[in-house]
């Protein structure tokens, strides 16, 4: 192979001519899992192995990491206190549903409230940390009364629809709103 200035053409010849660039250390590390290296003697190359080896085990890492998925899961939160008027707790409860529409149906009284929900987590804890933030979170921004939270279930989608389907657990969450308990 002739060097030359890149994308000159030899003299003579309307052809251009091939030029050489030295690959980087690294070149091939990343994509090449057939390295064919021998030692003086014949054998293998140790590195050559341990190299695939490595390769390997970050792609299971990688995958892993990728099939990482987010779930439903159904919040149930029930929170008390001291008794409130009626139709602050209404209103408050109508601006969280309004702030966050994800809420499905949220129950009253003056004294406590029940709020149920789907929540999208990586799993139950991140779910119920979540949950647990919420009212008070929101206890300003939505005029929420000064309740502490006393209840909280949380269960996968699953479990949810089975117990539906064999008649227990809570009641569908078809009146989606503000409803008095």
């Amino acid at each position: 192979m002739r060097r030359a200035r890149p994308g000159a053409p030899p003299r003579g010849t309307s052809e251009r001519a091939l030029t050489s660039v030295e690959a980087g250390a690294d070149f091939g590390a990343a994509t090449d899992d057939t390295d064919t290296s021998t030692a003086a003697d014949g054998r293998a190359d140790g590195r050559a192995e341990r190299r695939t080896e490595v390769l390997a085990e970050v792609r299971v890492e990688q995958r892993a990491e990728e099939r990482v998925v987010s779930k439903l899961w159904h919040i149930t939160l029930s929170v008390s206190g001291s008794e409130a008027p009626l139709k602050e707790v209404r209103r408050g409860l109508e601006q969280l549903a309004h702030d966050h529409p994800f809420l499905l149906t949220s129950r009253y009284a003056n004294d406590h409230a029940e709020i149920r929900y789907w929540e999208e987590a990586r799993d139950l804890h991140d779910a119920a940390a979540v949950a647990l933030r919420l009212w008070g979170e929101h206890r300003q921004t939505a005029k929420l009364p000064p309740w502490e939270i006393v209840g909280l279930e949380v269960i996968d989608r699953e479990t949810y629809h089975q117990r539906i389907a064999e008649g227990y657990g809570p009641p569908p969450a078809a009146p989606v709103g503000v409803h008095p308990f």
